[in-house]
């Protein structure tokens, strides 16, 4: 059993991406460009519209304006609960200190790999200064210290750990299969931070990957860096894929059953040479482990034990986590005034695509 707890934040505000300028108090900024005013601080809309340009990297205004309108109050919503819990975390003195910002900013260029040339490129193609980006950071710690102290009360008695076993302990038995790690590159465009679009340009992603991964490269940080799904967040562990599981690779992951037998036969460690599935994506996997009969556990196994306890606190972080929210949401004073505009002219959506900074205004022709 392997249970993945994405953190609020990734839920919340989508990383770093999500992140408002700096403060606004409200009446700073015209009525038109304030999106939003949370407990006094103005979002504007131009922080919602970057929320939007940096998800699409660049490439919304092929949305349609429907389409649009319904990514800004999304995007807006994000938003809004982001300043909701940094402000709380503000009010019960939670701070990052100028050396984690930094030491979270530098930690954050030699895991992607910048250069500070690449690094203020990424900056210019996400359309974030320098000062938004630290804004950003300051604010995902504060929320993730004040997260942690809310979770630091959570505790897991043994009877507690004891009566799951014993509702499920068939649960437990490790059956043959294979724990394993995947690099997904996907040459549809997808809004991935490094996404590649096109065939041409995902087999020479695949390439490139596999010259690192022959030179001793570490799998796991490729997988964090430029692998294109969900998974990527755990760096690419996609957890334990039992034997029994493998004639329904098809359905699950669109690749035929040999697939899971070909992995049963390789060491820990190996990596599978890349293979397409049935939608067009490249998957590398690595083998990071192997059990090949079935075992049962005892509650006295420490591994078991670990697994029930994170097991338990892991649903009872997401209850804790939507009672933070929603806490927060009830002792705050919100005017969400885009969303308000867009009832007042629901047929209008038309006017809310944002134009292009460096589209001229059309010219009469002679």
């Amino acid at each position: 059993m392997r249970n993945f707890l994405f953190s609020l934040l990734v839920i919340l505000a989508s990383g770093l991406t999500l992140a408002c300028g700096g403060k606004q108090t409200a009446g700073t900024a015209a009525d038109d460009d304030v999106a939003a005013v949370v407990n006094g601080t103005n979002i504007l809309v131009k922080d919602v519209d970057r929320v939007v340009s940096q998800q699409f990297r660049g490439q919304e205004n092929q949305l349609s304006p429907l389409a649009l309108a319904g990514y800004r109050i999304q995007s807006l919503d994000n938003l809004i609960s982001q300043e909701l819990l940094f402000q709380r975390a503000q009010k019960e003195n939670i701070a990052p200190s100028e050396d984690e910002i930094k030491q979270y900013i530098q930690r954050y260029k030699q895991e992607n790999g910048y250069t500070e040339e690449a690094f203020a490129n990424e900056l210019k193609q996400t359309n974030q200064t320098e000062d938004q980006f630290r804004d950003s950071v300051r604010k995902e710690i504060a929320i993730q210290k004040l997260t942690e102290k809310t979770e630091s009360q959570l505790k897991v008695q043994d009877r507690e750990v004891a009566d799951f076993f014993n509702a499920n302990p068939k649960q437990f038995s490790i059956q043959p299969g294979v724990a394993i790690s995947d690099i997904i590159i996907d040459p549809a465009d997808n809004g991935m931070k490094f996404d590649v679009k096109g065939e041409a340009a995902a087999e020479q992603r695949v390439r490139e990957i596999q010259t690192r991964l022959r030179t001793g490269s570490d799998f796991a940080t490729i997988a964090r860096q430029l692998s294109e799904h969900q998974s990527a967040l755990q760096s690419g562990d996609l957890g334990f894929l039992a034997q029994s599981q493998f004639t329904e690779l098809p359905q699950m992951m669109g690749l035929p059953a040999a697939v899971g037998q070909q992995l049963m036969t390789m060491k820990e460690g190996d990596v599978l040479d890349p293979r397409k599935d049935s939608a067009g994506r490249w998957h590398i996997f690595k083998l990071t482990g192997k059990q090949t009969e079935t075992r049962d556990r005892a509650l006295d196994d420490p591994s078991v034990r670990k697994e029930i306890s994170e097991a338990i606190l892991s649903q009872r972080r997401q209850i804790v986590a939507a009672a933070l929210q929603a806490v927060a949401r009830d002792d705050a004073r919100i005017e969400n005034r885009l969303a308000k505009r867009m009832l007042e002219n629901p047929n209008s959506f038309g006017v809310l695509r944002p134009v292009p900074a460096t589209s001229p205004a059309p010219t009469a022709k002679p």
